[in-house]
């Protein structure tokens, strides 16, 4: 039995309405992961279909799911992007994720809700930093050792960011990069964010919804792709490391 959900975050951005919407649709390995959009209502979206197109004010997109489906959390799934103009070249933004769950509710919401607000960070991070930038996306996940609740706080102690507080420009040393000058630009119980010079590093504790701690490298380097290999095995090895 499903229940709906709607989740809702609106904020204005240093950035003007045509780079949030490169962002959304073509940009998404910058901040996301890489997704493709058939440009035009009715056009294919992850998953799904799109339901309005209109650049660069509106975005949205619908997917459903058979009833059921083993490994599907939702049968439903509405995205709903909404950019206007603000004076000085920003950009105003609404976001609406809704849908339908399945099974476990508040704990599928609570994950979403909270994923949520550090997805639209990144996403900030983004288009103020790196707007425009393509990125070479490598998604890790740790073992299943990382799954157990608590697990993430040794990614902040392995990180060596004890006392460290958001906005603070750290020394850390990276696998496969080696020691960077990184800021700390997002850090909670679940999630933190570091940002180098030509890097974005995203670190997820979703130990605390039942699945494995995982990184997201969005780099924006020239040479990028071709250590694409490297910096996979580095930062999997750095985890099944940390959990072993």
């Amino acid at each position: 039995m499903g229940k709906e959900f709607e989740i809702v975050r609106e904020f204005e951005v240093g950035a003007t309405p045509e780079q949030v919407w490169e962002a959304f649709t073509t940009g998404t390995g910058g901040w996301l992961w890489p997704m493709e959009y058939e440009p035009r209502p009715g056009g294919s979206a992850e998953g799904g279909v799109i339901t309005a197109w209109d650049p660069p004010h509106r975005l949205a997109s619908r997917a459903e799911a058979p009833e059921g489906m083993e490994g599907a959390p939702q049968t439903l799934n509405v995205l709903d992007r909404l950019i206007e103009p603000r004076e000085g070249g920003r950009a105003w933004v609404r976001y609406v994720h809704s849908g339908i769950f399945t099974d476990d509710w508040d704990n599928q919401y609570d994950g979403a809700n909270r994923h949520t607000d550090f997805y639209m960070h990144t996403l900030r991070q983004y288009v103020t930093h790196f707007p425009g930038r393509a990125a070479v996306f490598t998604d890790v996940q740790g073992p299943e050792a990382s799954t157990k609740k608590g697990s993430f706080a040794a990614v902040g102690r392995a990180l060596g960011l004890d006392g460290a507080a958001e906005g603070d420009t750290l020394r850390v040393d990276l696998p496969g990069a080696g020691p960077a000058d990184a800021v700390l630009d997002y850090r909670n119980e679940h999630f933190i964010g570091l940002r180098t010079g030509d890097a974005m590093y995203r670190f997820f504790g979703r130990d605390a919804w039942g699945g494995p701690v995982g990184i997201a490298l969005h780099r924006f380097a020239a040479d990028a792709d071709a250590g694409r290999e490297q910096a996979e095995e580095a930062w999997q090895a750095w985890l099944n490391g940390l959990y072993a």
